[in-house]
């Protein structure tokens, strides 16, 4: 029996800010900053790993009235 191991999903820039309802800009601005991780192997595009760009949202807790 084979087990296949299964592999990150990477996101291009303008994939990563689609899904988050965000522009390219803002993008670059929080790799930039340090609060999503990203990754570039050489001259390639750099790429977002989808986990880890749902690790950068943050909660905001629900207000009481």
């Amino acid at each position: 029996m084979t087990r296949h191991q299964q592999l990150p999903v990477y996101l291009s820039l303008d994939e990563a800010a689609e899904v988050m309802s965000l522009s390219t800009r803002t993008i670059r601005r929080r790799i930039s900053d340090g609060t999503i991780p990203a990754y570039q192997c050489g001259r390639r595009p750099i790429r977002i790993r989808l986990d880890e760009l749902e690790a950068a949202l943050s909660r905001i807790p629900a207000a009481k009235w």
